[in-house]
C-alpha cells in the first residue's frame, strides 16, 4: 500500500494542515489498534484510512480518521486530502461520497485543484467556559458555544484578530476540558484582506497542541459568523504558524468547505497493518 502526505487547505507545500492518506486494499478496515499504531507513528494531526465500498452501498468509500492518540468523528482537512488523492492518484473525477462516523460526507475535486466538502452544519448552543480554561486562554472572552457531538469543541469568541494571533494558552489546563478542545475566533481586522474572520484551534486532549487548519471547526465557525455578518459565503483564515484559508458557504443543515491541497510525500507502507 501507498501512504501519501498531503498539505490541505493550501495551494503551496509546507503550509496548510498536513494529513497522511492510506487507500486500503480489500473491502474492510484492519484492526483498530493497527490503525492507531500507524497514526501514532506518522504523528500528524490526522491519518485518514479509506477503502472502497460495494457498488450499491450508501457511499463510494468508507473513511476513518485517527490522531496520534485517538479516532475522531469528523475531520475536514484529512477528508479534503483523501479526495485530492483519489483525483491525483486514481484519476477519479466528479463527486465522491464517504461513509463516516458523522454520516455520509460529500467531496468534489474541481478542475482548478480545489476540493469542495459537503459537511453537516454544527449545531451551536450557548455554553459556559470553565474558569480554569478562561485563565488558560488569558484573554477577555465575549461568548462561548458548544459545537455539538460531531465537532465536540468549545467555540470561544474573543475581542479582535490581534487577540487570536497573540494567544499563548496553557495547554495543560486546556487538556482537562471535556471534548476535543477549543476553537478561538474573532472578526477579521478592519484592514484585513481576503478573509472575514480568524481562528485558532487547540486540541491537547487528543494529542494536538495546535491544529494548523481545521476543516471540521469551520462547520461551526461558518454559521457563527454568517449569522453575525449577514452573509452565507465567507472566508476564514486559520492563523496558525502554517496558516490556511477555508472558504465556507452555509446551506441550512449543511455547510460547504472549499480549499486546495498539495501532495508533498509519497511512499510505500512496508509493515502489514494487520500484523
Amino acid at each position: 500500500m501507498r501512504i501519501r502526505y498531503v498539505d490541505a487547505f493550501t495551494d503551496r507545500p509546507f503550509a496548510g494542515n498536513p494529513a497522511a492518506v492510506v487507500l486500503l486494499d480489500g473491502g474492510g478496515f484492519p484492526p483498530d489498534d493497527a490503525l492507531q499504531r500507524l497514526a501514532a507513528e506518522v504523528n500528524l494531526s490526522e491519518t485518514a484510512f479509506a477503502h472502497r465500498l460495494p457498488e450499491h452501498a450508501e457511499a463510494d468509500w468508507a473513511l476513518r480518521w485517527f490522531t496520534p492518540t485517538t479516532e475522531v468523528r469528523l475531520c475536514g482537512h484529512a477528508t479534503l486530502a483523501t479526495a485530492h488523492v483519489l483525483r491525483t492518484a486514481t484519476g477519479r473525477s466528479g463527486p465522491v461520497r464517504f461513509a463516516t462516523l458523522s454520516g455520509v460526507l460529500g467531496a468534489e475535486a474541481r478542475d482548478d485543484g480545489s476540493v469542495v466538502l459537503d459537511f453537516p452544519t454544527a449545531p451551536l448552543r450557548p455554553a459556559e467556559l470553565p474558569e480554569a480554561a478562561r485563565a488558560a486562554l488569558g484573554t477577555p472572552v465575549l461568548s462561548v458555544h458548544h459545537t455539538g457531538e460531531n465537532v465536540g469543541d468549545l467555540l470561544v469568541e474573543v475581542t479582535d484578530e490581534a487577540c487570536v494571533r497573540a494567544l499563548d494558552p496553557d495547554l495543560g489546563q486546556l487538556a482537562r476540558l471535556r471534548g476535543r478542545g477549543v476553537i478561538v475566533t474573532a472578526r477579521a481586522a478592519e484592514d484585513a484582506a481576503g478573509h472575514d474572520y480568524v481562528s485558532r484551534c487547540f486540541f491537547p486532549a487528543v494529542g494536538i497542541a495546535e491544529d494548523p487548519v481545521t476543516g471540521s471547526a469551520h462547520t461551526a465557525l461558518a454559521p457563527f459568523w454568517s449569522q453575525r455578518l449577514g452573509r452565507n459565503s465567507l472566508t476564514g483564515l486559520q492563523a496558525s504558524a502554517r496558516t490556511g484559508l477555508v472558504r465556507t458557504e452555509v446551506r441550512g443543515d449543511r455547510t460547504l468547505l472549499r480549499g486546495s491541497a498539495v501532495t508533498v510525500i509519497e511512499g510505500d507502507l512496508l509493515v502489514p497493518l494487520a500484523g
